[in-house]
Formats: C-alpha cells, structure tokens, sequence
C-alpha cells in the first residue's frame, strides 16, 4: 500500500512516517511534498498512491487549492493544527481530520475508517464490475449441447440427431431413446448426465426416470394431488407418466417460456 505524505514541516513529516511505520511497517511511504504547486504537480503528473496524509496549512497556501487545480481521487486524512477546517476536510474526499499532535491510537483509528469505507467502496465496485463481466460472457457464450448422439445397433455404429429424439429414459438400470419413428437406442448416458447434455429449453426432467421435448408431449392430463400426467408419442399408452410434485411448478413454466 502506497502512502503520499504532504507535509511542509519537516519534523512533522518525519512523526507521521514514524507511526506510520509502527502501525504497518510494509506501508511504502512515498517522500514528503511540503507545498501546493508541488502537490499539483505531482497528481497532474497520475502519479499513484492508495492514501494521502495531507497537512491543511502548507508552506504556499491552504491544500485545498489543490482541490481547485487538478483533479485528486485518492482518499485523503487530513492534518493540522486547527479545527476550523473540518468542513471543508469533507466537502473533498476525506476519510479523517486529525489534530495535531496526534499519536499512535490516532492514526490507527484513522487507518481502521479507511480500511473500513474505503477499501469495502473498491470490493463493491470490483465486485459489481465482475457480474457485469459475467452476464457479458453468459451473453455472449453459447452453450455446448450435444447436436446428436452416437449408439450402438448389433454390429453397427449409428448416428442420430437431437432432432429426432423424443424422449430419453431409464429402465432397469439402463438408460435409453425413443425417436420420432418409434425406435429405441440404448445409451452410454445417466439421466443426470444428459441433462447438462441437451437444450433445457427444448427438454426437461419431469421425473426420476423421464427426460421430455417439447415436441413429445401430446397431452397434459390433470392428475391426483396437483400432479400432471403425460401422454407422449411413441410412448406405451399404458405407461403413467408423471410430471413429480416437486416439479410442477416448473414445468408449466418451462411450458409457457
């Protein structure tokens, strides 16, 4: 952490390095600056710093002429001799307005207001810039579905496209598809895995055992304690399939997106 002193009395100056260096000693403290134009120059100049100790009364005049003549957005801890200043101290960006002669108590709890306002203002906005970061990228990144899925028929290898399937299932352990013209492929796939595989705005998990399109479903059928029954294509008519209570809700959602 980078700390400008600007200070016209040279012993000052070397009190206010001196506690400095008992509160932290990794603190880098930047040499004095002991007047208005050179404190000017220095922040025309983009020099950094995290922090100013600045003293009020300075060998050429008043520091808040510095204010007038460059812009200066480091937190800034005031210092003098005289109260009269304060509301001035904080109509610029002041942390803290010590009075001379302070001690180590003092600039530590000056230390500790900055820590505290300032350091949690730059997690803020650090943070918020970070989500807007991340909505971008989300924007900007298609997802990575599979667009068809590779199985085994005897002997052969097929393709088929995410297009023609209808619904994905398990039974006995085993997890299989059911295509637009009624075939059924074994797959290599949990039912858990190939939800992160395929389009939810295209397929959703109504239970335990079914994954659904869209284009499956053709009809809803209101069951026994708010559930939903399904009737599929290419599904045995005598097969119950049950859109889970838990996830009701969800699926008329899913429907109406």
């Amino acid at each position: 952490m980078k700390v400008l002193i600007v200070e016209d009395e040279p012993l000052a100056a070397e009190r206010l390095v001196e506690l400095l260096g008992q509160y932290d000693a990794s603190l880098e403290i930047l040499a004095p600056i002991d007047s208005v134009k050179q404190a000017i120059e220095w922040f025309s100049q983009n020099h950094f710093a995290d922090l100013v100790f600045m003293d009020i009364e300075l060998a050429d005049g008043i520091s808040f002429e510095i204010f007038k003549s460059v812009m200066v957005t480091v937190p800034i801890i005031f210092t003098t001799a005289y109260d009269h200043y304060a509301v001035q101290a904080f109509k610029v960006n002041s942390v803290d307005y010590l009075l001379k002669p302070f001690d180590l108590k003092d600039i530590t709890l000056a230390m500790e207001k900055y820590h505290t306002h300032y350091d949690q203002a730059q997690y803020k906005k650090q943070l918020i810039t970070l989500k807007n970061v991340l909505k971008s990228l989300e924007k900007e990144v298609e997802p990575d579905f599979k667009s068809r899925f590779v199985v085994k028929v005897g002997e052969h290898i097929k393709a088929i496209d995410i297009e023609n399937i209808l619904f994905f299932y398990s039974e006995h352990k085993a997890t299989f598809t059911k295509t637009v013209d009624n075939k059924k492929y074994l797959l290599d796939y949990s039912l858990d895995k190939l939800e992160q595989l395929v389009d939810p705005a295209e397929y959703f998990r109504v239970n335990r055992k079914y994954l659904v399109c869209l284009r499956a479903v053709e009809d809803i059928i209101s069951y026994s304690n708010s559930r939903l029954k399904l009737i599929l294509k290419n599904c045995n008519p005598t097969q119950d399939i049950l859109v889970s209570r838990d996830r009701v809700s969800d699926f008329k959602i899913w429907l109406d997106s």
